[in-house]
């Protein structure tokens, strides 16, 4: 399986809360993984924000950083181009996404019909899942709900 993981995804690899294990499961499984290239950025600033909330600790939240870094090397990155920008307003209005969200899914789709095999989106944004399947790709969880 390819999967392009948005951020709800992937912090889970870096932080312990509901649907961790069997996201890492089906992350390191995958034959592929990539992600948006600002992805990154977005994961800092949830790890950041966890850490002024206290939802992590400073230390935990400067070590799932650090393994970050080292993880994002090995991602496939999806540059943010025009054709992305283009496809991203195009789902945001089709499918009503918030901004960074069309982004994800136009990244997916762009990916996709680059490289011609069917690419899974795993996400935990229920409308970012639902849009993922209207759009043509499979999602991840399987089951919403």
């Amino acid at each position: 399986m390819i999967v392009y993981a948005d951020t709800s995804a992937l912090v889970k690899l870096f932080v312990r809360e509901e649907g961790t294990e069997e996201t890492r499961e089906m992350l390191q499984d995958a034959q592929i993984m990539g992600t948006g290239l600002l992805t990154r950025v977005e994961l800092v600033a949830a790890l950041a924000r966890g850490a002024r909330r206290g939802y992590l600790s400073v230390n935990e939240a400067e070590e799932a950083r650090r393994r970050l870094q080292e993880a994002w090397e090995s991602w496939v990155r999806i540059a943010m181009d025009d054709t992305v920008v283009s496809r991203a307003e195009e789902v945001a209005w089709t499918w009503g996404l918030r901004g960074y969200d069309a982004v994800h899914l136009a990244a997916a789709l762009v990916w996709q019909e680059g490289i011609g095999h069917p690419i899974t989106l795993a996400t935990f944004d229920k409308e970012l899942w639902k849009a993922a399947r209207g759009a043509g790709l499979r999602a991840w969880p399987e089951v919403w709900g």
